[in-house]
């Protein structure tokens, strides 16, 4: 279906969202710290990116305006992935560049929904 970079450094979240979302037959790239995120949507060209929010080496927030900053992977549409669901936090990501916010823990159906969406709008 589509290829999707998935940004995220707890290996069970990783773990669990790379295989259910190769079993719905995405292609899914990997990466475990911002600065790699970064480096792997340039290389890559993934369709959609899901970025955790909380990263080392370079936190999500980041990662998400220098893509949006960059002509090559500004049209890329981000979900972000965070366990920040306080009042004020899906603004504050929406604000930094990504297009969407799911708050964790992951409701697998709801983020389909959402990667459909993106997708949608790429398409």
């Amino acid at each position: 279906m589509a290829k999707l970079l998935l940004v995220e450094d707890t290996p069970e979240i990783w773990d669990f969202l790379s295989r259910r979302l190769k079993r719905r037959e995405h292609d899914v790239v990997l990466a475990h710290d911002g600065q790699a995120g970064l480096e792997m949507a340039r290389a890559e060209h993934p369709q959609v990116i899901l970025l955790d929010m909380n990263l080392p080496v370079m936190d999500g927030w980041t990662v998400a305006r220098q893509l949006k900053d960059d002509p090559a992977t500004a049209a890329i549409p981000i979900i972000a992935l965070t366990a920040h669901a306080l009042a004020g936090d899906r603004e504050k990501a929406l604000a930094a560049g990504c297009d969407d916010y799911h708050p964790k823990p992951i409701d697998f159906s709801k983020l389909l929904t959402q990667i459909d969406a993106a997708l949608g709008a790429v398409a």
